[in-house]
C-alpha cells in the first residue's frame, strides 16, 4: 500500500498547488520515481495524460470561480495559469463546451471534474510471464530523438522514428550491427533526471559504427522482463499498462531511475513477439 499512498500524497500535491504551476519533478519525488515513469504510471493507472488531469481539474475550479461572478474572468485566468484571454477561453471551451462568460447564465450547464484517488483493485485473472534479472551495462547504437518533459507531446514523434528507420533502411542495418544481449530491435526511452530525454531505436552490438548512427552505454540494472506477442503498437501498449496497474503494486518493487526497453524480437508488427524491460528496485 505505500506505493499507492505515494500516488495518492501526489495527487494531494497537485490539489495544494491547482493555482501555481506543477512541478513534474516534485511529484516525481513523493512518488520515489523519475518524472518520466511518473507521468507513465499516472497515465496508465488514470487513463488520463497528467497535463490533462490537471488542466481538467484547473477547469473545473474556474467554473466554479465564475459562478460566484465576483471575479472578472480575466482575474480567473490568471489564477489559474493563463496569461491570454484566449487561451483561457480555448482551454475552457475543451473542458465545458462552452464559453467562461456562458457559466454566468443561469441554468448553464458544466462538468465537475473531482480529484481522482488510486487504490489497489483485484485484478489478475489472465497470467503474466515475467522475469527477473541484473545485468551489466552494454552498448547500444542506433538513431535517436530528443524526447518533451510531457511525455504525451512524445506520441507523434516515436510512431513517426519507427516508420522513418523502417523505409529508410536503418532497421536492416542495426540487424547486421546486432551481436550481443538484448538480441531483438530496441526501443529505448532514456528518461532519467542526469541526461536529456531521447528515444533510441537501436541493437545491442560491440561493433564499429559509421557516422549515421551513435551510441549510448545503459547502465547496470535490475529489470524486470516481461514477454508478450501481438499485434503491435496495441498490444505492448497493453501490457505495459497492465504491467503498472497489475504486477508493480503488489510486487515488491518500484520503478528504478533508468531506461524503459522494448525489444522487438521480430519486425512483423502484425505478429510481433516482444519483451519490456523496466529497472526495478526492492522496496
Amino acid at each position: 500500500m505505500e506505493w499507492i499512498d505515494r500516488l495518492n500524497e501526489a495527487i494531494n500535491y497537485i490539489e495544494e498547488h491547482i493555482t501555481e504551476e506543477i512541478s513534474y519533478e516534485q511529484l516525481a519525488q513523493i512518488a520515489f520515481c523519475s518524472p518520466y515513469h511518473f507521468q507513465r504510471m499516472f497515465a496508465y493507472m488514470a487513463n488520463i495524460p497528467l497535463s490533462e488531469y490537471i488542466r481538467r481539474r484547473r477547469m473545473s475550479l474556474a467554473a466554479v470561480d465564475l459562478q460566484n461572478k465576483e471575479e472578472k474572468i480575466i482575474d480567473i485566468a490568471f489564477k489559474y495559469g493563463y496569461t491570454s484571454p484566449t487561451a483561457f477561453n480555448r482551454a475552457f471551451q475543451s473542458v465545458h463546451g462552452i464559453a467562461p462568460s456562458s457559466v454566468r447564465k443561469e441554468g448553464t450547464s458544466i462538468k465537475a471534474f473531482p480529484p481522482i484517488s488510486f487504490k489497489i483493485t483485484i485484478k489478475g485473472v489472465e497470467e503474466m510471464k515475467y522475469r527477473i534479472e541484473a545485468k551489466e551495462a552494454f552498448r547500444i547504437v542506433g538513431i535517436s530523438q530528443p524526447l518533451y518533459k510531457e511525455i504525451e507531446k512524445n506520441f507523434e514523434i516515436v510512431p513517426q522514428m519507427w516508420q522513418n528507420a523502417a523505409m529508410d533502411g536503418t532497421v536492416p542495418k542495426l540487424v547486421s550491427l546486432m551481436d550481443s544481449a538484448p538480441k531483438g530491435i530496441l526501443g529505448i526511452s532514456i528518461c532519467n533526471d542526469q541526461e536529456d530525454w531521447k528515444y533510441f531505436i537501436a541493437a545491442a552490438s560491440t561493433k564499429a559504427i559509421d557516422n549515421t548512427l551513435e551510441e549510448y552505454t545503459v547502465p547496470p540494472f535490475t529489470w524486470a522482463i516481461f514477454s508478450g506477442e501481438g499485434q503491435c503498437p496495441q498490444a505492448i501498449q497493453e501490457l505495459e499498462q497492465r504491467i503498472v496497474t497489475e504486477w508493480l503494486p503488489t510486487s515488491g518493487y518500484e520503478y528504478d531511475n533508468g531506461p524503459d526497453i522494448e525489444v522487438y524480437l521480430n519486425t512483423d508488427p502484425q505478429n510481433a513477439q516482444y519483451e519490456v524491460w523496466i529497472p526495478v528496485t526492492k522496496k
